[in-house]
């Protein structure tokens, strides 16, 4: 396994906070949340840089709150600064664990995601030798089996 060096003070420089702040404001700036943090931007970074490279840094409580759409939901998110933190550590140990991946592992990956997620289950699906039953590759001794056991449990039903 390789070893990784210096990876912390490349978390805690600006420039890479800089970055997690784009990130973590995306589609979110006209938030109020993020409108305070902007208003005093450089000297929130330059405060949260310190924070971590003293290693006094320590995330603010979740915000918990109620969603009803269309199910309730309750759902904890973290400050903003904290959330900075997250970007600024994905940005680090990304690009590292993203090489440790399978092929098909497609969740929160630049260049993937669900729709292509879903183009490579259908390129599987078509692979597969169908029957004139409709049915994927199986046993179809087996298959009959189940089916007259699931037929008789529901006829015992009745």
């Amino acid at each position: 396994m390789k070893t990784y060096n210096g990876l912390y003070a490349t978390l805690c420089s600006y420039e890479n906070l800089e970055l997690a702040w784009k990130k973590a404001r995306k589609g979110k700036t006209l938030k109020d949340y993020v409108i305070e943090f902007e208003s005093d931007l450089e000297n929130n970074l330059k405060q949260l840089k310190h924070e971590l490279e003293t290693l006094v840094y320590s995330p603010a409580p979740l915000t918990t709150f109620v969603v009803r759409d269309p199910k309730t939901r309750r759902i904890s998110a973290s400050h903003f600064m904290d959330r900075v933190v997250h970007h600024a550590l994905c940005n680090i140990i990304g690009p590292i664990l993203e090489k440790s991946f399978i092929y098909d592992s497609f969740a929160n990956q630049k260049g993937k995601g669900t729709h292509k997620a879903l183009i490579r289950a259908e390129r599987f699906m078509r692979k597969v030798d169908i029957s004139r039953r409709g049915g994927g590759k199986a046993d179809t001794r087996s298959r009959q089996t189940y089916t007259t056991t699931l037929i008789m449990s529901i006829i015992r039903f009745f």
